[in-house]
């Protein structure tokens, strides 16, 4: 069982930038994929970013793509989401997720049936 924590949500400007943590409990950590999804209010829960388990391999959403980033430190089992240039249709619920098939190539899960595990979510809010 893996159990993932976010954190670094919050309120900020238009224009501004957050950096989110995903701390990860595990020693399988290393050998996840790992994603960042978010939901807005009455809208699905929607795909932001993915990495491959050795950070070799990133995939973005067409709506972050340029903006955000994605990366990880297996050392610390954290998987990160910096995000720039923000705007208020950011504005969501922020969710890290682990997918916990081995992939050996560059292959990014995308779907959200794909992740086995969630963490409790953070909430960034972004004012105009």
């Amino acid at each position: 069982q893996v159990q993932l924590v976010e954190s670094g949500g919050g309120l900020v400007q238009a224009g501004g930038s957050l950096r989110l943590s995903c701390a990860a409990s595990g020693r399988a950590f290393s050998s996840y994929a790992m994603g960042w999804f978010r939901q807005a209010p009455g809208k699905e829960r929607e795909f932001v970013a993915a990495i491959t388990w050795s950070g070799g391999s990133t995939y973005y959403a067409d709506s972050v793509k340029g903006r955000f980033t994605i990366s990880r430190d297996n050392a610390k089992n954290t998987v990160y989401l910096r995000m720039n240039s923000l705007k208020p249709e950011d504005t969501a619920v922020y969710y890290c997720a682990a997918d916990k098939v081995y992939y050996t190539g560059s292959y990014l899960p995308r779907d959200k049936y794909e992740y086995d595990y969630w963490g409790q979510g953070t909430q960034v809010t972004v004012s105009s």
